[in-house]
């Protein structure tokens, strides 16, 4: 029972995070869930978190979306998902612990640090950052950081590079979630939490979009940024 408290307040607080910004919310979850739950059931619950959580943004900017922007992206992220399936399923725990703690600490710098040139790289270079994310999608259930900082580059408005952050992890979510369970990584113990921790995931993004315009977006992304270096190094020292 306590284990289910736990994840019932971490996929809250992830609903809440992703109403408030629509930021880092599964990169937030996967160290606290790997607190309470094997780190190849977070995994996968991840995921289908993540999936959950880009439909309700997406439905509300779809009128910016456009398919020519995400398409690379998403060919470019169906065979690296493969391999990061693949590579999932042969890593031991403690690799896996460790590599998640240099994501999230390399990810934390690179959002306090970098400032975007806004100069435009070439469209052929989406398949180079799409099989990347796709990678880190298909082993650690985070495919953000190299999208993000894809998206980051171009000149697009800020709905078109938010509704195409969101139309790529809908889309590879599923495709993640398809191979996870093909290769048996979702579990019906995976489903199960996902299934009983739902109200508490929907009802923390309903109350962090209330709260959205009383919080100060900056200063709340610059904190999670800081709580996510901090948990990339709980990660690294548990391996």
């Amino acid at each position: 029972m306590q284990t289910y408290i736990w994840v019932f307040l971490i996929l809250f607080l992830a609903g809440f995070t992703h109403g408030v910004s629509g930021f880092v919310s599964v990169l937030l979850s996967i160290p606290l869930l790997a607190v309470v739950l094997d780190i190849k059931s977070v995994i996968p619950l991840a995921n289908l978190i993540a999936v959950t959580m880009t439909v309700t943004v997406f439905l509300q900017l779809r009128h910016q979306f456009d398919w020519k922007k995400l398409s690379p992206l998403i060919w470019g992220a169906m065979p690296g998902i493969v391999l990061g399936v693949f590579f999932l399923k042969r890593l031991d725990k403690e690799t896996i612990h460790w590599l998640l703690g240099v994501l999230l600490i390399g990810f934390a710098l690179y959002s306090l640090l970098f400032r975007s040139s806004r100069k435009k790289i070439r469209k052929k270079w989406a398949y180079v950052f799409g099989f990347l994310s796709g990678c880190l999608g298909g082993a650690f259930g985070a495919s953000g950081p190299p999208v993000i900082a894809y998206t980051s580059l171009q000149t697009w408005s800020k709905d078109q590079i938010k509704v195409t952050l969101q139309g790529f992890f809908f889309l590879s979510g599923v495709a993640i979630g398809i191979s996870h369970a093909l290769s048996g990584i979702t579990t019906f113990r995976v489903l199960h939490f996902y299934v009983s921790g739902l109200p508490a995931l929907l009802l923390g993004a309903g109350l962090g979009s209330f709260f959205y315009g009383f919080i100060n977006e900056e200063s709340y992304r610059r904190l999670i940024i800081f709580l996510l270096a901090c948990l990339g190094v709980l990660m690294i020292y548990k391996a």
